[in-house]
């Protein structure tokens, strides 16, 4: 499965107890669709690259701007002007020729989004809005895809995995990201990245994170964060864990569900 040059520089990887050999198989056999190329998007998809993710997709319809570069850092100066997608398949390609990479320089919508998401294995979610959030999340559980989610704010930033179409050991459908969260906060109450300035270096560690908990979903080793919301504080630099289980109430997988499709994403 492994060629020559991939035993050489998937070295320090192949000699973890938890990964070796078979564990980067499984990263070569992969698919990974990262929804947004910015500031998480970015360093998840160098670190997921580098580790030799077979496939890598990227849903982007952006441009690259001047003020993206203080921290999507996948993307470079003489880039401005350049879409996202086409930038970050230079960069990847730079990095690992052994990655296959897909560009989608689109708006995921309730009309695209079960067709892309159904093409990958694993899902990563970047955006940077509460309307596409919960869109990824619904089109997931259709498509019986793991989500890995996060979110940056100023100083502070989440993470979370997604696995609402599983069952825990008790037979129960594990929560989904509208029993973490049943409501957008309402127009205006969350400041746009824009007007309230974030961390550039958080984002490098929330998305380095995404890129992690990616990984460890495709070996298979350690604990993940499904029903678990890691939350940083980076003024404090404190990290801590919040439990979350499934609300029967929610509107997905709940025990009276109502949403049986992404049609209220058309509203």
């Amino acid at each position: 499965m492994l060629s020559p040059d991939e035993l050489e520089r998937y070295a320090r990887h192949i000699v973890l107890r938890d990964v070796g050999g078979p564990g980067q198989a499984a990263l070569k056999r992969a698919s990974v669709l990262v929804i947004g190329a910015g500031g998480l998007g970015a360093p998840a998809l160098m670190y997921l690259a580098a580790a030799g993710v077979g496939t890598l997709g990227v849903v982007d319809d952006d441009v690259v701007s001047l003020s993206n570069l203080q921290r999507q850092v996948i993307h470079a100066t003489p880039d401005i002007g350049r879409h996202k997608v086409e930038s970050a398949a230079e960069r990847i390609a730079a990095l690992n020729p052994h990655v296959r990479f897909v560009g989608h320089a689109t708006w995921l919508n309730a009309d695209n989004a079960l067709s892309l998401i159904g093409d990958y294995d694993l899902v990563l979610d970047g955006s940077d809005n509460f309307s596409t959030r919960y869109l990824v999340s619904d089109a997931c559980f259709f498509a019986k895809r793991p989500l890995i989610t996060a979110a940056l704010g100023t100083f502070d930033g989440s993470l979370t995995t997604i696995r609402a179409h599983e069952r825990n050991e008790q037979g129960e459908f594990n929560p989904t990201y509208r029993c973490l969260f049943p409501e957008a906060p309402p127009p205006g109450t969350v400041p746009a990245c824009a007007e309230a300035g974030v961390m550039g270096a958080l984002a490098g560690v929330l998305g380095s994170m995404m890129a992690l908990e990616a990984i460890r979903e495709i070996v298979g080793f350690g604990d993940g964060l499904v029903g678990r919301l890691l939350m940083i504080d980076a003024r404090a630099m404190r990290f801590e864990t919040l439990r979350y289980a499934r609300d029967p109430a929610n509107p997905l997988n709940g025990d009276g569900p109502v949403i049986e499709d992404l049609s209220i994403h058309r509203e």
